[in-house]
């Protein structure tokens, strides 16, 4: 029995010190942990490229922008090895065949940039070359390589300024606005705000209506307060990719209000009429077209907003698509953009003379009527005008007598229903209603580097001034 119980107590007492150990060793790693965690640098948690984090504009439980969700950014468009084609008739014909120009918008294979029945520019991606090039021998037409790395155009085309040069440019003029490179919606309307600011007595600054994605649509009135004058409507970046546009659009505004004291009109200018698909040109696909609004059952996103207007809509040149670059929307004036314009117009007093908008790129001067070989009652007026607009253009840059042709839309490019110039000559009754395609004839196309901007703005310039006399005797 004693022998029993001495054993039994040093059994005892050989588990408390082994569990005093255990513990003792527990406790000893925990410390050690909490040293290791106290003495290691904190390492920054980075977002990977492509995830941005949304904050939440409410408080919750007193916490500002709480983490809501996480956005993935689209991958930029690349258009490596994407070509550029001028396509043409076989030589014993004039004309290409009359469905090569649908077939060339209804199907994937090509995208349109530009022409008409004679000469037809389509972008093909490098994928698809083979392909194309026997389609084309099929309709018997023949094509040029007009640019052979559609990329390297586009990292090439507009050479950022320095940060430095930025911060200069900003702090020596109040704004970032020049016309050396092309410049994005915050700048722009940057510039808008600081001549609003600066020169009160001649401009104003107006939204008129906010896109798709709830940018807001800035308008600037340039007027020196002379009574009984004419009123100029002019807009520019309708199409995303026509940089451009909003360029030279930007540039007559700075002459306008650089001139003010000599003006004998006033003018009404959106420079951007579709800031989300101009961004996204920036930010994403540089050759985007319509606007970004996304429509229920369709993976695709846009509407063309030049097919929008509420004239001839959904007639010839659109589709109903939304996949399709010239797609017209799901009804006239569908689109936050071009209901704005209309709503503009019809609470404005103004008396509205002209309605000029403009785009790229072939160097056209074109009247209404767009939706079909048709012209107007006073399209000879149209003529005479677009003529003389033509020859102004033309001494603008005596180095390049760049060439304007003038004429009735469909006739010299191709029906397209539902414009925006339609729609100001038929409903609102203005007078000298014009698109104006800007530079260049095809060499560049829509990537038009950015040294071109100024020349190309001097002939911008040149056609609103011949517009304006005009406008003064109706």
């Amino acid at each position: 029995m004693t022998g029993k119980k001495s054993i039994s107590s040093s059994s005892q007492e050989g588990r408390r010190k082994c569990w005093w150990a255990a513990i003792f060793l527990v406790l000893a790693s925990l410390a050690f942990a909490d040293s290791a965690t106290i003495n290691r640098p904190k390492r920054e948690f980075v977002l990977p490229d492509g995830i941005e984090i949304v904050g939440e504009s409410l408080t919750f439980d007193e916490r500002p922008n709480v983490p809501r969700a996480v956005k993935i950014r689209e991958a930029k468009v690349s258009y490596d090895g994407a070509q550029l084609w001028r396509v043409r008739p076989a030589e014993e014909q004039p004309v290409l065949a009359s469905d090569v120009i649908s077939e060339f918008q209804d199907t994937g294979l090509f995208s349109l940039w530009s022409g008409n029945d004679t000469i037809v520019d389509i972008m093909v991606r490098q994928e698809e070359i083979p392909r194309a090039a026997r389609v084309l021998k099929e309709k018997n037409a023949r094509y040029d390589v007009i640019i052979d790395d559609l990329q390297k155009a586009i990292d090439e085309e507009n050479p950022p300024l320095s940060p430095q040069a930025m911060e200069e440019l900003e702090g020596r003029k109040g704004h970032r606005m020049e016309w050396t490179s092309y410049h994005r919606v915050d700048d722009i309307y940057g510039y808008l705000d600081f001549l609003a600011e600066t020169y009160p007595g001649v401009c104003s600054v107006m939204t008129i209506g906010n896109s798709a994605e709830g940018r807001p649509l800035k308008v600037i009135r340039i007027s020196n307060g002379k009574p009984g004058v004419p009123a100029l409507w002019i807009d520019g970046g309708i199409h995303a990719r026509e940089w451009i546009s909003p360029a030279a659009v930007t540039y007559i505004i700075d002459y306008l209000v650089e001139n003010s004291e000599s003006l004998e009109a006033d003018y009404y200018i959106l420079p951007v009429v579709n800031p989300d698909g101009y961004e996204y040109t920036f930010t994403s696909d540089r050759l985007w077209r319509k606007n970004r609004r996304s429509y229920s059952g369709s993976y695709c996103t846009g509407v063309d907003l030049n097919r929008n207007f509420g004239y001839r809509w959904g007639g010839k040149g659109t589709s109903k698509d939304p996949c399709s670059d010239i797609f017209a929307g799901s009804g006239a004036f569908s689109e936050p953009e071009t209901n704005a314009i209309k709503n503009f117009f019809e609470a404005s007093a103004a008396d509205f003379k002209a309605y000029l908008t403009f785009h790229s790129y072939g160097q056209y001067f074109l009247y209404p009527w767009g939706y079909d070989s048709r012209v107007p009652p006073d399209y000879a007026d149209l003529d005479r005008v677009g003529q003389e607009a033509a020859i102004a253009m033309k001494k603008a840059d005596p180095t390049a007598a760049s060439k304007y042709t003038v004429g009735n839309s469909a006739t010299v490019l191709y029906a397209a229903a539902g414009g925006s110039d339609d729609w100001a000559k038929a409903m609102l009754k203005i007078k000298y209603s014009y698109t104006i395609e800007l530079r260049d004839t095809g060499k560049h196309g829509f990537i038009l580097p950015a040294r071109y901007i100024v020349p190309t703005a001097k002939e911008a310039l040149a056609a609103v001034q011949v517009i304006t006399e005009a406008c003064k005797s109706v």
